[in-house]
Order: structure tokens, then sequence, then C-alpha cells
């Protein structure tokens, strides 16, 4: 039996799943984000802007921001205790200014706003390198089946790649 971590080692670990089985995640944001910090119900994460990040205007790009916003509510749910993490219902991004360029980096904290037997509903918070709001989105998931594949709160799946502790 797999042992229970604490938030930031199960979320961590989360991560590490989707960058080893996603396609998307891996050569969009890479080792280019990092989890900071995570505890239950919220996740700080942050990423170093490169030129793949970007747009024509060399600032990050929307699609970018958006695809942070999937993946942070997928954390947040991990920050549940959830290591399978739903699938998307809805997505919403709101930009309010630049999230920086090459060389920057955004900030972001991912909340799980709520979580039912059904639905999970996250939002998601972005910050320039000024600590303006750059952007804000929230990410609805549907959980039934996580919830059904998880027998014991943060407790990752035989098999697992574990965050080493530090």
């Amino acid at each position: 039996m797999t042992q229970k971590l604490p938030p930031l080692r199960f979320v961590r670990s989360v991560l590490k799943s989707f960058m080893a089985e996603s396609g998307l995640e891996p050569r969009l944001l890479g080792p280019h984000l990092r989890i900071t910090n995570a505890i239950a119900g919220k996740v700080d994460f942050e990423l170093d802007i490169t030129k793949d990040h970007t747009n024509r205007l060399k600032i990050i790009h929307g699609g970018t921001i958006a695809s942070m916003v999937d993946l942070g509510g997928s954390l947040a749910v991990a920050s549940m205790g959830l290591y399978a993490t739903g699938v998307s219902t809805d997505l919403n991004v709101t930009y309010l200014s630049s999230g920086g360029k090459v060389g920057d980096k955004i900030s972001a904290t991912a909340v799980c706003d709520r979580m039912g037997k059904t639905l999970a509903y996250t939002s998601v918070t972005f910050r320039n390198t000024q600590g303006e709001l750059a952007a804000r989105g929230s990410h609805t998931k549907y959980v039934t089946q996580a919830w059904k594949a998880q027998e014991t709160p943060f407790t990752p799946p035989e098999g697992a790649e574990i965050e080493e502790e530090k």
C-alpha cells in the first residue's frame, strides 16, 4: 500500500504524472513550471516565460494562460486529496493586463472553491512580475469517477512516481 502524503508532495506527484502522461503540459510548460506551495484547497505555482509561451507581440500568449487555468484547476482538485482530477466541464479566462515577456515569471494561485461528489469548482489568479493581477480564470471539473478511484485521500495509486522529500 502506498503511503499518505502531505499536500505539497501529493500535488507535486500529480504534476509529475501530468508531465509523464499528458501530451500538452510537458511540451508547453515542461520544466519551466513549478509548484511553490500547496495546502489543502490551494496551490501556488509559477512559470518562467520562454519564447514558446509567447504570442507575436512577444508577451505571454493567452492560450498559455488558459492552459495554466486548466492545469491549475486540476492541481487545486489534487490539493483536496484526489490523484485522478476529473475532466473539464467548463473553463473561463479573463485577461486583465500583460502577464509578462520572455525572461519574466508569472505567478499563479489555484483554489478549490467547492468540492462536491459530482463537480469541483476552482479559480486561478495570475500575477505578473510587478505583482499586478494579469488574469483570472475558473475551471469546473466533473469528479465523480475520480472519487470512485480514490480509496484514501492524499494516497497515490500503486506504481505512481512519488515526489521526493526535500
